[in-house]
């Protein structure tokens, strides 16, 4: 089992021409990933070869889907066109979009994610390294050989955090890492893939990574307490950042007390999560759980 993508999934790339398309269409397909097609449309009816896998590319979402029986689109095209991109996935009635484009105004997420929601389908990021179910699917720009597949369920606003993670403790392996994105307007939140984990059989002990900013992390520990019996273990980012500086990603702004690492660090700590103050101590302490 998995969380939001598995072995069946069938992926699309929107912008797979480009360079970064290119380059991680690749990366995806040799990690095992289902790669059904591109969409580009100015070449529509051509096909790219990806070391002897051809992938045919269509004019649009609502074709490739039509055609190969897509379920999950990734986003590689520029913060300007993005908009239009993921309008056009959700339009389509695409089950999963994931956004790894980064940079994108916050009316424009703020736009598509109020769509995704009116339409029920399910969008990740923007500004994500993207999700994996090691084995099974690699969905986004997370290197594929860190781990194998396992009993963790990892859920990130971080994208190197979440790689750090999968390799300390790697040799427990993955149910599913998610990069769920650091922007202020995300479309799948921490709560909604604490949610699908908790519900996953094969997922025994969650690891959260959060950071200063917003508060996503205290809504995640009010559901932790009420809703989730597996063991979580947290982080939060930004420890050390002063106070009344922003840092890092576009949502990691304080104010006051509101939004700090200590803050989050209570509020999850009162809901019976276990908070390391590094990363390699949050994966001491999975570890522990893990046995």
């Amino acid at each position: 089992m998995s969380i939001f993508i598995d072995a069946d999934s069938r992926v699309i790339v929107q912008g797979m021409t480009g360079s970064e398309g290119m380059k991680h269409t690749t990366r995806m397909l040799a990690s095992g990933t289902t790669i059904v097609g591109g969409v580009n449309p100015r070449k529509a009816g051509t096909s790219v070869d990806f070391d002897g896998t051809s992938v045919p590319v269509f004019g649009s979402v609502a074709d490739a889907m039509a055609e190969t029986g897509a379920d999950v689109s990734v986003i590689f095209v520029p913060p300007a066109y993005t908009k239009s991109a993921v309008v056009e996935s959700i339009e389509a009635g695409m089950p999963l979009t994931v956004i790894i484009t980064e940079g994108i105004p916050v009316a424009d997420s703020a736009e598509f994610y109020a769509l995704a929601a009116a339409k029920g389908v399910r969008l990740i990021g923007p500004n994500c390294p993207g999700i994996i179910s090691p084995g099974k699917a690699n969905v986004g720009i997370i290197p594929a050989n860190i781990t194998g597949p396992g009993k963790v369920g990892l859920v990130s606003k971080s994208g190197t955090l979440t790689y750090q993670m999968m390799y300390e403790l790697r040799e427990y392996g993955f149910s599913t890492a998610i990069g769920i994105g650091g922007d202020p307007v995300i479309g799948t939140t921490h709560i909604d893939a604490l949610e699908a984990f908790e519900q996953d059989p094969e997922t025994e002990v969650i690891v959260m990574i959060g950071e200063i900013g917003g508060d996503a992390e205290e809504r995640a520990a009010d559901y932790i307490k009420a809703h989730v019996t597996k063991p979580v273990v947290g982080y939060v980012a930004g420890f050390t950042a002063p106070e009344g500086k922003t840092m890092g990603h576009a949502g990691a702004i304080v104010s006051g007390s509101a939004g700090t690492a200590a803050a989050k660090k209570e509020a999850l700590e009162a809901a019976g999560v276990k908070v390391g103050t590094t990363p390699s101590e949050t994966a001491q302490l999975a570890r522990d759980l893990l046995g």
